[in-house]
This record gives C-alpha cells, sequence and structure tokens, in this order.
C-alpha cells in the first residue's frame, strides 16, 4: 500500500500497489480517486510515455524498436 498525502487538502490516501512480473505498478484509476476542494480528480502527465507500462493486449500490438502499430492485426 502507498499513502500519499495531498498537501493541497491534507488528505491522506492509502493506494494500492500491485506487483507484475519485474516490476511495482500502481493503477491510474487509484490515483483519480485523489480530487482536489472542487472534488476534481487528479490526472497523470506522462510525456513520451517515459513511465507508463505496456500490457498484454488482444486487440493491439506495438513493437516500438521495429515501428509497428497493429489494432486487430491490420497496420495503422
Amino acid at each position: 500500500m502507498l499513502r500519499v498525502v495531498d498537501n493541497r487538502t491534507k488528505k491522506v490516501y492509502e493506494v494500492p500497489v500491485k506487483e507484475a512480473k519485474d516490476c511495482f505498478y500502481i493503477v491510474s484509476k487509484d490515483i483519480g480517486k485523489i480530487t482536489d476542494k472542487l472534488e476534481q480528480p487528479l490526472r497523470m502527465y506522462d510525456p513520451g510515455y517515459m513511465n507508463t507500462i505496456s500490457c498484454t493486449s488482444k486487440i493491439s500490438y506495438i513493437d516500438g524498436i521495429r515501428g509497428v502499430l497493429e489494432y486487430r492485426g491490420y497496420r495503422i
């Protein structure tokens, strides 16, 4: 469990930490539970997807090294 203290609102949040084969991660939906005074959710910004993990998908395929992006078997 990751404890997050929001210095803006002084609220404390407990965010579950998941474990994958070779890393630990938090789900962005759980970060969205952190809200400001107007109850607007906190959003994650990750330019270039440098800190976004990939997942297994049955409808899309990405190979960044080869420059391949497919959706349902069709190259995009």
